[in-house]
């Protein structure tokens, strides 16, 4: 298993409180995050929100508008605060917001890229499906082609948003973007990759990759 840059163990394990939020609201469960982060003290849990959002498209604090390629029609566009370009979401797509406080678990934000990038990874492995990472490119790959997006911002010293997983979606809104600002940038998914699985099942699985990578003593 790849090594991951930056981690420094914590010398105690904080608990990951775990909600599914089923078909969700993209803005409003943004400023949930907003809030929750801003609210947080010393002794607030840590929190993952696995997901669906009906269709949107959301483009980070530094996005450009020439990455998106033609009107976007009923499909919304939100200025949102993380980083990264442009991307979509909608059903049929686990999207999995980890709100962690990066101070008390001792980890970098290059390492927690890192480690969620190795969750997809080693999810998708479970299936004999060979993915990996591109350097200056953040996300998961199939061959060449992006499975897994991810953006986040860290506030405080805690970060929001996340990564969004396409599992079985209507993809052809992807073709009115330069995907995460890549021009001719392909998108996958699982479904594309010959697996029929439920979105409730390929959550759990990510949600057991994630907790065991956050709880790695070391650089195993």
């Amino acid at each position: 298993m790849s090594a991951l840059p930056e981690f420094i163990p914590a010398p105690q394990r904080a608990a990951l409180s775990v909600r599914e939020r089923g078909l969700a609201d993209y803005a409003a469960t943004w400023r949930e995050m907003q809030a929750y982060t801003d609210a947080r003290t010393a002794e607030s849990a840590d929190e993952l929100w696995l997901l669906q959002h009906p269709p949107v498209f959301t483009l980070g604090r530094n996005g450009k508008t020439e990455h998106l390629l033609q009107h976007t029609g009923d499909i919304p566009v939100i200025h949102v605060d993380r980083g990264g370009q442009v991307t979509y979401h909608g059903p049929g797509q686990l999207v999995a917001y980890p709100l962690l406080d990066l101070k008390r678990r001792r980890l970098g934000i290059q390492a927690l890229v890192h480690l969620l990038e190795q969750s997809v990874i080693d999810l998708l492995a479970d299936y004999s499906i060979r993915a990996g990472r591109r350097d200056k490119a953040p996300g998961v790959y199939v061959d060449k082609r992006k499975i897994a997006a991810l953006g986040l911002r860290v506030r405080r010293g805690c970060c929001y948003h996340g990564l969004s997983l396409n599992v079985n979606m209507d993809l052809s809104p992807f073709e009115m973007i330069n995907p995460c600002g890549y021009a001719d940038l392909e998108v996958t998914q699982l479904a594309n990759l010959g697996l029929d699985v439920p979105l409730d099942t390929v959550a759990a699985q990510y949600r057991q990759h994630l907790e065991r990578l956050l709880n790695r003593p070391d650089h195993e």
